[in-house]
Order: structure tokens, then C-alpha cells, then sequence
């Protein structure tokens, strides 16, 4: 596919304006509204940003590494950029939707590309109680949280709270727990991409909960339910040979 109109996004440092200037100077640099591909220049913060606005658009996105991590993001090269997006391999996100509900019986719902996450508001621990597909799974988890990640999120706060590594075409979801402390040998499950995922808060007053969609809070939860909107597709562009699967093995073989 040729990629002929590009809209290029960076994030503010020094690195990724001076990249964005040069790639501009070379390609062009064109309004999302008529543009072909985004090319996003940061690090995976800019990425996950650069993702949820371009949900009404759905372009896809390349991303280039000007930032810490990068994980999402391809390495930045003097090469022929045009050429790189031709013969890139494709990669498809799915958001998570989450519907929480507050103690005021208010409902917010938000997306979030990464995951889900319920985090406890005080020193007290979260107590959860956690349902699947309309079925108790665990009675109560006491813990700093909880989160439910997508495969593209399993390698984000997933990955640091210890849960598994999803490839990104797994057709599942993780629950994994945050510093579980009863069950203490909880190490969290495998979901079916379908599965309906329901969090009820136990104890909310004595121990309050936030709800996280990625950068979207909504405090003082009572219940929170997650599905995964397969409305939504979202494309992400990788150089041949070192797709987002591909990240993902390295990850997991690293010494």
C-alpha cells in the first residue's frame, strides 16, 4: 500500500521536534482529515495518545523511537521513510471498554488501548470481588488492584505487576493482580478476547478504589465492568521482519 499523504505528530522534546522538522522538509506534512498514514514521533506515551485520537479517523500508525522506551515505536533511520511504510507489517489493536460506576450511582464509560486497572485510594487494600461471563471467579482479593490488559497493553503496567506477555494476535485478555496479598499466591488468569470482566468493590467506604481506562480516572468505584470492543480496530505499522509479535518473543528470551 502506498502511503503517499503522512501527518507527522512528535512529542515536545528536542529530539523528536528536530526529527519532525527534518521528516517534514522531506516528505511533507498534511492534516490527519486528509492524510494516509500518522507517523508518530516520541516514545510509547506519545503512541498511546496519538492512538486514542485517531480512534474517529482510523488511520494507521507508524511510530519512530525519539523517546525512552519505544516498545511500540520503530527505530529511526536515514532510509527512504515512504518505502519503510510500503512493505511495514500490520498489526491490529482492539481497546477495552470499561462502564464503571460510582458511589453517587453515577456511570463513566472510557476505551483504553493498554488495560484497565482498579488501584486503591488509601493505605487500606482494595478488597475485589471479581466475576467472569456473569460467574464469580474469586469471592475477595485483597490487594493494591487489579487490571485487565489487552496484548498490546500485556507489555505496559501488565508486564511490571508480573502478568504474562500476550503475542499480539493471542485472542486473549490477562486479569492480573496488584501486590495480591490474600490470595498471596494469586498470579492472575487468561481470558478469552470475549470474555466480560466485572469488578465489584467490596468495602468501598472503609477501602475506596479509583477505576483507570489508560490516562482516564474516575475515583471512588463501586462496580466496573470490561469487554473488549471489537468495533474498534486500530493499525499499527512495523519494519518487515520486526513486528510487534516478533518484540514480543525478544521480550520474553532476553538475558
Amino acid at each position: 500500500m502506498a502511503f503517499d499523504k503522512i501527518a507527522f505528530r512528535a512529542s515536545e522534546t528536542p529530539e523528536a521536534q528536530q526529527t519532525l522538522k527534518d521528516l517534514a522538509a522531506k516528505y511533507g506534512d498534511h492534516e490527519v482529515e486528509s492524510a494516509d498514514v500518522i507517523v508518530a514521533i516520541g516514545g510509547d506515551g506519545l503512541m498511546l495518545q496519538i492512538l486514542h485520537e485517531n480512534i474517529k479517523f482510523g488511520l494507521p500508525i507508524y511510530g519512530i523511537n525519539r523517546g525512552s522506551v519505544g516498545f511500540l515505536m520503530n527505530d529511526l533511520e536515514d532510509n527512504d521513510l515512504k518505502a519503510r511504510l510500503a512493505s511495514a507489517e500490520t498489526g491490529t489493536v482492539h481497546p477495552l471498554s470499561m462502564k464503571a460506576t460510582d458511589r453517587d450511582g453515577n456511570t463513566h464509560s472510557a476505551l483504553a488501548i493498554n488495560e484497565v486497572s482498579l488501584l486503591r485510594e488509601t493505605r487500606q487494600t482494595a478488597k475485589l470481588q471479581i466475576s467472569v461471563d456473569g460467574k464469580i471467579r474469586m469471592e475477595e482479593l485483597l490487594c493494591d488492584g487489579a487490571l485487565v490488559a489487552t496484548p498490546a497493553g500485556s507489555t505496559a503496567y501488565n508486564l511490571s505487576a508480573h502478568g504474562p506477555i500476550l503475542p499480539i494476535d493471542a485472542q486473549l485478555l490477562t486479569l492480573t493482580p496488584i501486590s495480591a496479598f490474600r490470595p498471596r499466591r494469586w498470579r492472575g488468569a487468561l481470558l478469552p478476547h470475549k470474555a466480560k470482566v466485572r469488578f465489584d468493590v467490596l468495602e468501598a467506604d472503609k477501602r475506596p478504589v479509583s477505576a483507570v481506562a489508560d490516562h482516564t480516572e474516575i475515583r471512588h468505584v463501586i462496580q466496573v465492568d470490561v469487554a473488549e470492543d471489537r468495533e474498534i480496530g486500530l493499525k499499527l505499522l512495523f519494519d518487515k521482519g520486526y513486528s510487534l509479535d516478533e518484540r514480543i518473543f525478544n521480550e520474553q528470551f532476553v538475558h
